[in-house]
C-alpha cells in the first residue's frame, strides 16, 4: 500500500474519529497551536448529546479552541481536565468553580520536561489527538509547532488521531510522523492562532535593558514568554553569532535569526540550527517556521534536559517570576492563593544555564504588582517554590541586578532589598533574618 493509499484509507470525519472514545478514557491533546479544533469540537458534541458520559483530558497550555469546546464550564461535570500549566482559560474556570463550590480543573504539578514520561508511563493513554502538517509524498507528517510531549504521547497512546491543517508549518528536526503510525486522519483547514504580544511596560523595558547589557556575542539564548523576553530580544540585533536553544520559539527570536544576529555557529549541540520544542506567534511567524532548515524541533525531554542545555557554552536563560523571597527562592506559578500557571521548564533552564561554561541564569520581575501597591520581593513566599534558592543565580528588577552566587543568607537579602521598589525597602530591611 502506498502512503497515499494508506492516507485515503484512514481519512474519516471528525465525528467518526471520535466515535471510538469510551467513557472514562484518558485522552491527551496537542498543546497550544497544535490543539486540534475539529476533533475537540467533535468530542464536545459527544458529551453534549450524551453519547459520551465523560473522559479525562490531559494537556499543557490550552488556547481558545479548547476553551470553546472541551473546556466549556458547563461540560466540566463530565469532562475532567488534568492540566499541567494553567492559562487565562483555566484561571477563569477555577474562579467560576470557586464561586459555586466546584473544582472544574485538576491541576497536575509537573515539570514540562517530565510530561513525556508522565503521559507514556504513568497515564494509560487511550487516545492522543493533535494537529499536524500535511503529509509529504513519502508518507511523513510533522508535528509542526508542537513537538514537546507530542512525539512521545503519540507513540504511547493506544489510538493516534491527527488533524491535518495545511496551515500548520512543516518543520525540520525530530518531528516526523509516518502515516503507518496513525489510526485515523481528519482534514480541517483553519487559521492558526494569531497571538499578539503587547508592548512592554516602562519597568519591563528598564529590566530588558539591564538584561540585554549582560548578553555578549556568541551567547546561546533561552527566552521565556512575555514582554520582558521580547524586549530583551529587541535590543540584541547588533549582536553577532548568537545561538538559540529554547523551550519556546517566538517571533522576537525569529527576528534575530532573520536579521543575522543568530547564526548558531558557536554551539556545541546542533551547530547552525536554532533548537526549540514548541512555538507560538502570528501568521508571518508560522510562515518563517515552514520548511526552514535552520530550525530544529526536538522533544521537550531533550530540549529541557539541563545536562543537554549545559553542553553549550555561554547559555543565557531569561525567565519571569511572580515573587522572590529574601533568600532568593522564586514562586513563578502561584498568585493570590491560587495556582496561576505552572512550573513549566523554568528550573530546567536555570540549572542548565548555571552548569554552562560562562552561562547566566536570569530571573526577572518588576519590583511591584497591583499598580505599585505590592512588592514582588517579599520576606516569605506566598506560594510554592518554583526555583529553589540554591539554584537561583541572578534576579533583575528595574532597580538593578542581584547576583546571589556564593552569598550568605543575609547578603542575599541585602542584595534583594537593594533592587526592591524604594517604597518597600525599609520594611524588607526589618525582615532580614
Amino acid at each position: 500500500m502506498t502512503p497515499a493509499d494508506a492516507y485515503r484509507a484512514k481519512l474519516v470525519t471528525p465525528d467518526a474519529a471520535m466515535a471510538g472514545i469510551a467513557a472514562g478514557a484518558n485522552v491527551a491533546m496537542g498543546m497550544a497551536v497544535a490543539e486540534p479544533p475539529a476533533l475537540l469540537a467533535a468530542l464536545a458534541r459527544r458529551v453534549e448529546t450524551g453519547t459520551l458520559a465523560g473522559f479525562n483530558l490531559w494537556y499543557f497550555h490550552s488556547l481558545f479552541h479548547a476553551g470553546e469546546t472541551v473546556l466549556r464550564y458547563e461540560l466540566l461535570d463530565r469532562i475532567r481536565p488534568h492540566c499541567m500549566f494553567l492559562t487565562a482559560i483555566e484561571r477563569e474556570l477555577i474562579r467560576r468553580g470557586d464561586a459555586e463550590g466546584r473544582r472544574p480543573i485538576e491541576f497536575v504539578p509537573t515539570a514540562f520536561s517530565d510530561a513525556p514520561r508522565l503521559l507514556s508511563s504513568q497515564v494509560a493513554l487511550d487516545a492522543f489527538i493533535v494537529t499536524v502538517s500535511p503529509m509529504d509524498r513519502h508518507g511523513w507528517f510533522t508535528f509542526g509547532t508542537a513537538n514537546d510531549y507530542a512525539t512521545t504521547a503519540a507513540r504511547a497512546a493506544k489510538r493516534l488521531i491527527v488533524e491535518v491543517n495545511p496551515r500548520m508549518p512543516r518543520v525540520f528536526g525530530e518531528s516526523l510522523l509516518h502515516v503507518s503510525e496513525v489510526d485515523a486522519i481528519v482534514e480541517h483547514e483553519t487559521p492558526l492562532p494569531d497571538l499578539a504580544f503587547p508592548p512592554p511596560a516602562p519597568e519591563d523595558d528598564a529590566i530588558a535593558a539591564r538584561i540585554a547589557a549582560m548578553i555578549e556575542d556568541g551567547a546561546c539564548l533561552q527566552m521565556g514568554i512575555g514582554q520582558i523576553p521580547n524586549a530583551v530580544c529587541a535590543r540584541l540585533h547588533d549582536r553577532r553569532d548568537l545561538g538559540i536553544h529554547t523551550e519556546l520559539l517566538t517571533p522576537a527570536l525569529a527576528r534575530l535569526i532573520a536579521d543575522g544576529a543568530v547564526t548558531n555557529r558557536r554551539k556545541a549541540t546542533y551547530p547552525g540550527r536554532s533548537v526549540f520544542t514548541f512555538a507560538m506567534g502570528d501568521r508571518d511567524f508560522y510562515a518563517f517556521l515552514d520548511d526552514n532548515p535552520s530550525l530544529h524541533s526536538a522533544p521537550v525531554h531533550i530540549v529541557n534536559d539541563p545536562r543537554h542545555i549545559a553542553k553549550n557554552d555561554g547559555v543565557v536563560s531569561v525567565n519571569a517570576t511572580l515573587e522572590v523571597d529574601l533568600s532568593g527562592a522564586c514562586n513563578s506559578e502561584h498568585l493570590l492563593g491560587r495556582q496561576y500557571s505552572g512550573s513549566g521548564g523554568q528550573l530546567d533552564f536555570v540549572r542548565g544555564a548555571r552548569a554552562s561554561r560562562g552561562g547566566k541564569s536570569i530571573i526577572a520581575c518588576a519590583s511591584t504588582a497591583r499598580n505599585g501597591t505590592v512588592s514582588r520581593i517579599v520576606p516569605a513566599l506566598n506560594g510554592p517554590v518554583t526555583t529553589p534558592r540554591n539554584d537561583v543565580h541572578m534576579i533583575v528588577t528595574e532597580y538593578g541586578v542581584a547576583d546571589l552566587t556564593g552569598k550568605t543568607l543575609r547578603a542575599r537579602a541585602e542584595a534583594l532589598v537593594a533592587i526592591a521598589h524604594p517604597a518597600f525597602r525599609e520594611a524588607l530591611s526589618r525582615a532580614i533574618p
